[in-house]
Parts: structure tokens; C-alpha cells; sequence
């Protein structure tokens, strides 16, 4: 095994999140762009926070998600941004943000119960759509008459609101309110753990 220098691991680093298709771990570039030299967890860990530090003030973030880490714009960034694509982003009613905000916060939970805290039916659509998204799947079926199917978020789903993990999600509350009918999803900015929403 080869030795690296603090600066040469940053310079591969940086490049492999760069150039890679969706969010890079830590052991996927140890298994390939790193596999011939010596790093240890500390050494990635000691670039990756240096890394993260050097885009700080920039217009792009080093930002770690579910998936690993990712490039990303700058949050404050997403209104001026989204002007450079002239189609319209899709609109999502408010019935299907409160059918992902009851899957996200209750999971895993059955389409009747859904329907039994929303009091109305949740359309197929509704699923189908959310399920298209990659935002949720079935994880298994709930042991009673009818065996219905239990539905969770995905990796996808934590992904694109920037989160590591589900304790790091605010309020339900909060969740919804971050959206309106008039807000399309995609110019939503990614939400980020304060510390203080639970």
C-alpha cells in the first residue's frame, strides 16, 4: 500500500464526489479511487470536514446524506437557480405532502391507516406517484386481515431534502408548513437539522 499525502487524498476525494452520479461513501472510494493506498477513517474523515470547510462560503456545499456525499448548490441559492430550466416544476397537492409527511413520521404505516388519520381516502395516484419518486416503498405487509403493505421513505427520500437519517427531520408540522399548493417541490430548499426540531 501506497502512502498519500493529506493534500493528493483531498484532491481524489473532491474529484470522485465530483464526477460521480449520485452521493459517493466513504467505503466506496476506499474499495475503488483509493484502493491502493493506506488511508485510515481518521485521514477521511480529516479531508472530508476540510473539505466541507473549503466550500463553506461557496455557491456549491460538500454536504453528507443518506447515501454518502454529495455536491450540492448552495440552499440559498435554489430560487435564482431553478430560472435556468424553462419548464415548470410539477405541483404536488397538499394530500399527497400530508400522505409523505404521515409515511415519513409515522413509518412504517399502512395505506388504511393513512386514511383512518386523514379521515379521507389516499388515492392510488397519490401512492404511485410518491412510489415513482423513489420517496417511499413497501418494507413488508402488516400481520392482520388483508396483509396490507407497510410503507416507509427511502434513502432517495432523505437525500433530497439533505438529511442524514430520520431523527433529523423537524416538526411534522414544520414539514408541511415548509410547503404550500402554490410551492412546487423541486424549489423547496433541502431542510437541515438544527439541533432544536424534533
Amino acid at each position: 500500500m501506497n502512502k498519500i499525502k493529506d493534500a493528493q487524498l483531498k484532491q481524489i476525494i473532491e474529484a470522485a464526489i465530483f464526477v460521480a452520479d449520485s452521493a459517493v461513501t466513504i467505503d466506496q472510494m476506499r474499495e475503488t479511487v483509493l484502493v491502493d493506498f493506506a488511508v485510515t477513517k481518521k485521514q477521511m474523515d480529516k479531508a472530508l470536514s476540510d473539505l466541507m470547510l473549503d466550500y463553506s462560503t461557496r455557491g456549491i456545499r460538500l454536504v453528507e446524506v443518506a447515501s454518502g456525499y454529495r455536491f450540492q448548490s448552495d440552499p440559498n441559492l435554489g430560487i435564482l437557480l431553478s430560472r435556468m430550466w424553462q419548464e415548470n416544476a410539477p405541483k404536488y397537492s397538499r394530500a399527497m405532502l400530508e400522505t409523505l409527511a404521515l409515511i415519513a413520521y409515522r413509518q412504517p404505516i399502512t395505506r388504511g391507516e393513512i386514511e383512518d388519520i386523514r379521515g379521507v381516502v389516499v388515492s392510488s395516484h397519490i401512492i404511485r406517484s410518491l412510489t415513482e419518486r423513489e420517496w417511499i416503498k413497501v418494507i413488508g405487509h402488516k400481520e392482520v386481515p388483508g396483509r396490507p403493505a407497510l410503507l416507509a421513505t427511502t434513502k432517495i427520500f432523505l437525500d433530497y431534502f439533505g438529511l442524514q437519517s430520520l431523527d433529523q427531520l423537524p416538526s411534522a408540522d414544520m414539514f408541511l408548513d415548509h410547503f404550500d399548493e402554490h410551492t412546487p417541490i423541486e424549489q423547496m430548499q433541502p431542510i437541515k437539522d438544527t439541533g432544536s426540531l424534533h
